[in-house]
């Protein structure tokens, strides 16, 4: 079987995948972004590449339509909106997970022929604070930094980046490196104690948005200790007097840290020449965000550490084509190849370019503010394409709330259900990942094609395909008579040239005349050439800027702090990751990490549910007692949605709050309370078919052999069987039950003919049997007795929990491999396979073994 040379959906680093239609996934070794290379999720790509679920036809409202009468449709509702209501009535909000292609397309449509720029983009949670943070300091959107320049330093200093879950590969190039050459390195900053933490020399447990504090700490320690560059500064720097008075102005320890901290990680960072900074979400997404990478970046430019291998600011971003739709002018405050909407001179050359009607006069709308908009009823037609607005946006149920008021909604997705597409009145059935075709740019500016392994299922067309389709019917056929994504690149190619004069530093005329078909991964600009490294910026006087930057007042509450991220196995709202059994093995319900402290004084214990709340919403979620976490901080994954919870997701507790240069909201600093959840009885199920996210407390998951979820309740079902047969699809089905004398504990199999298709455990307390075990027995013939027992017996070892899910590897079977003398990470991997593939369980694997050591060091 052939393989396709295509390039992974998931984060930012743009792994290269070999992949083929039976659902074989490798990692290409010869993609310079990951030389063979693939995280837990990335191998898991061939499960999450089948139909269940899928959107197949268009439909409105809820029933089946051809496309002619859906694109029809969509072009009357957008007509009639900009005819009653201006251009400004309409809106598209798009994704990172869009091909540059369907960017393009999008961009070209909503800015050079409605007339207006409210196309925002998922990506504005994402990095665009990077966006404007790069633009006050160079005067461009640029990335100067390279996956190399991480091998090539001699200090990494990994700013709210947990990149050993979030870019896993990238984490493990620098293990690799570091490996190689011990004398690098590595300093963690996070409020938070995870995974990257254990790469780290040193661990910083700085503030929720102390960060500016910090930075304009070492800027100051770098002036008064004379470490600038003076030279460097006086050739290609403005503003740096202005950003080191102010930083002088800050004090330090609002960081949250020790003197001796800020000492030794100032003295660190002033000896070491070849520095990277490499930061991401815990930067980005704050109220201050902007002023954040400012802080990081003024450090680089006073010391001339930029522009060299080995240095420099190094944004990675958290999706796969975020900087591709930057490359396109992919948000509402942008034009395409990096020119600005607000320049007259710009917007000119890219509507002659076009020959447009028209052009966006302004900035449009940014994410937050949009969906203002749609609650104000400002917005006459939206259409979404490829994200979930209705969980991923901070006040997620106020985002609900706000699609359900605008007159036309219509989404473009892969999936029939979806908590956005369920509010649609059209839903468009797009393409996926195996099967559309496009180019895509990674973090390191490094274009790769995305190509199709797979055959187009049902009516299902490409997102670029449908905007044609809808500007078609709009009367711009001639301008959007693509006929297929290679003539949209080389149009977009063709727009870098007609406006070079620009002088912009997108450029993209090596793939001038290139085999689209055959194009390799390549980075821009050509011929290696490394930005910043004559001191050339792109402010008009060519050099670049520092700014004055302050540190915001510490937040004094008496509330929690949450603090929201991602799984090391999950992705964004799971619409693709939750597809693979594997991934939700490991984490397979929403938690909230709280330190053991705060839990007792709430009286939580292990195992026990937490209720989370604020002005916008509530959520319940599991309790992981640990002390990753800091007092009076909570940690929460932001994935789970309506689909697989009744009250797990998460972002509704976000306050819509933003940087106000950016407009990308602060995900990471917000007051919730906490109290236990008072649950009267716990319960665990395990099906074959697909479970049921309803009750007090419910979160499903898909398992190896089914699906399982977690349930719990404020009131004890009169009839523990009619509970479950609403929960499981076992219509048919006979069924077995145990039970205590009393009835508080209950446990039921279900059967269809001798198969075991479902079972039900229920508690007054957290419900404690082998999941792992359990969830493996559906679909056998497993006897009544032995399946409602909740252990496995001698014959068959319970593998416990996932720890590594590349291999799928359980806790126990690393237990019992350390037992029989497996003493180190690497034996570990020799006897279990743990750890042997992507890397990100590694420092699970190391934990462990340290908490096994200890009683044996007690003997």
């Amino acid at each position: 079987m052939t393989l396709t040379k295509t390039v992974c959906p998931y984060c930012g680093v743009g792994c290269g995948v070999l992949a083929g239609p039976d659902g074989t996934i490798k990692g290409d070794p010869e993609h310079p972004a990951n030389y063979g290379r693939l995280c837990s999720k990335g191998s898991a790509l061939g499960e999450t590449i089948g139909l269940e679920g899928r959107l197949l036809r268009p439909q409105i409202a809820g029933k089946d339509a051809g496309w002619d009468e859906a694109l029809d449709l969509m072009a009357e509702k957008f007509s009639a909106a900009i005819r009653e209501h201006g251009p400004d009535s309409v809106a598209i909000y798009a994704s990172g997970q869009m091909l540059t292609e369907d960017y393009y397309v999008a961009n070209k449509f909503m800015k050079g022929y409605v007339g207006a720029a409210n196309i925002d983009t998922n990506s504005r949670l994402c990095m665009a604070s990077s966006v404007v943070g790069h633009k006050r300091a160079f005067g461009t959107d640029t990335v100067p930094g390279t996956y190399e320049d991480l091998e090539d330093a001699d200090l990494i200093v990994l700013v709210g980046s947990n990149l050993a879950w979030c870019h896993p590969v990238l984490h493990q190039r620098i293990a690799a490196a570091k490996e190689a050459r011990p004398t690098m390195k590595i300093v963690n900053i996070d409020p938070r104690k995870t995974a990257t933490t254990a790469l780290a020399d040193l661990h910083l447990r700085v503030a929720p948005d102390g960060d500016v504090a910090l930075f304009n700490g070492l800027l100051a320690h770098l002036a008064d200790t004379n470490a600038l560059d003076a030279g460097f500064i006086d050739r290609h720097v403005n503003g740096h007097q202005a950003a080191v008075t102010q930083a002088r102005l800050d004090d330090p320890e609002e960081s949250g840290l020790a003197k001796d901290e800020l000492a030794e990680f100032y003295g660190l960072w002033a000896g070491t020449e070849k520095v990277v900074t490499v930061y991401s979400q815990g930067v980005n997404q704050s109220s201050c965000g902007t002023d954040k990478v400012n802080a990081i970046i003024n450090c680089h430019l006073a010391t001339g550490r930029i522009g060299i291998p080995g240095m420099g600011p190094f944004s990675v971003t958290g999706q796969p084509n975020a900087m591709g739709g930057r490359e396109v002018g992919g948000m509402a405050n942008m034009l395409a190849n990096h020119l600005d909407i607000e320049n007259a001179d710009h917007r000119a050359g890219v509507q002659a370019f076009w020959n447009s009607p028209t052009i966006a006069p302004h900035a449009g709308l940014k994410a937050v503010d949009l969906f203002d908009a749609c609650a104000a009823g400002k917005i006459k037609a939206l259409w979404v394409i490829s994200t979930n607005p209705a969980v991923s946006l901070p006040d997620a149920d106020g985002v609900a709330n706000a699609i359900k008021n605008v007159p036309f909604v219509a989404v473009s997705d892969i999936n029939a259900r979806t908590d956005t597409g369920d509010l649609a009145d059209v839903l468009l059935p797009a393409t996926g990942w195996g099967e559309k075709d496009g180019s895509v740019t990674n973090s390191e500016r490094r274009v790769s094609r995305q190509r199709a392994f797979l055959p187009t299922p049902g009516e299902a067309r490409p997102d670029w395909q449908i905007i044609c389709g809808v500007a078609t019917r709009m009367g711009w056929g001639d301008a959007f008579a693509f006929g297929s994504p290679s003539e949209v690149f080389a149009e977009y190619i063709a727009l870098s040239a007609a406006t070079e004069n620009f002088e912009r530093d997108l450029d993209l005329s090596i793939f001038a005349d290139v085999d689209y078909a055959d194009l390799i991964p390549t980075q821009w600009p050509q011929n290696g050439r490394r930005f910043f490294a004559d001191g050339k910026f792109y402010h008009a006087d060519g050099k670049a800027k520092m700014l004055p930057v302050c540190a915001p007042e510490p937040k004094e509450r008496d509330a929690f702090t949450l603090n929201t991220g991602r799984n090391r196995d999950q992705w964004h709202t799971m619409s693709r990751s939750g597809k693979a059994p594997r991934l939700g093995a490991h984490l397979a319900e929403p938690y909230a990490e709280i330190h053991p402290d705060d839990a007792a004084a709430l009286a939580i214990t292990s195992g026990d549910l937490i209720k989370l709340s604020n002005g916008f919403g509530a959520s319940v979620v599991r309790a992981l007692i640990t002390d990753r976490t800091a007092k009076r901080q909570i940690f929460t994954p932001m994935h789970w949605t309506r689909q697989q919870s009744s009250a797990g997701w998460i972002n509704n507790l976000a306050a819509p709050i933003s940087d106000p240069f950016s407009g990308q909201p602060a995900s990471k600093n917000n007051a919730v309370d906490a109290a236990k959840f008072d649950a009267k009885w716990y319960g665990f199920a395990a099906s074959a078919a697909e479970l049921n996210p309803k009750g007090d407390y419910a979160a499903v998951a898909r398992s190896l052999s089914g699906w399982q979820g977690e349930y719990a309740g404020l009131t004890v079902p009169n009839d523990w069987e009619d509970l479950a047969r609403g929960l499981m699809d076992v219509d048919g089905a006979t069924v077995s039950e145990a039970r205590d004398a009393d009835g508080r504990y209950t446990r039921l199999a279900f059967y269809k003919d001798e198969t075991l298709v479902g079972m039900f455990f229920a508690s007054p307390t957290p419900v404690t049997l082998a999941r792992t075990h359990a969830v493996s027995l559906i679909g056998t013939a497993t006897p009544p007795l032995q399946a409602l027992a909740g252990r496995s017996g001698a014959d068959q070892p319970d593998p416990g929990a996932t720890v590594c899910a590349c291999l799928n590897v359980g806790i126990n079977t690393l237990r019992t491999a350390i037992a029989e003398g497996a003493n180190s990470v690497e034996a570990l991997g020799e006897a279990t396979c743990a750890g042997t593939n992507c890397g990100s369980c590694k420092p699970e694997l190391e934990s462990l073994l340290a908490q096994c050591a200890v009683p044996m060091a007690a003997e």
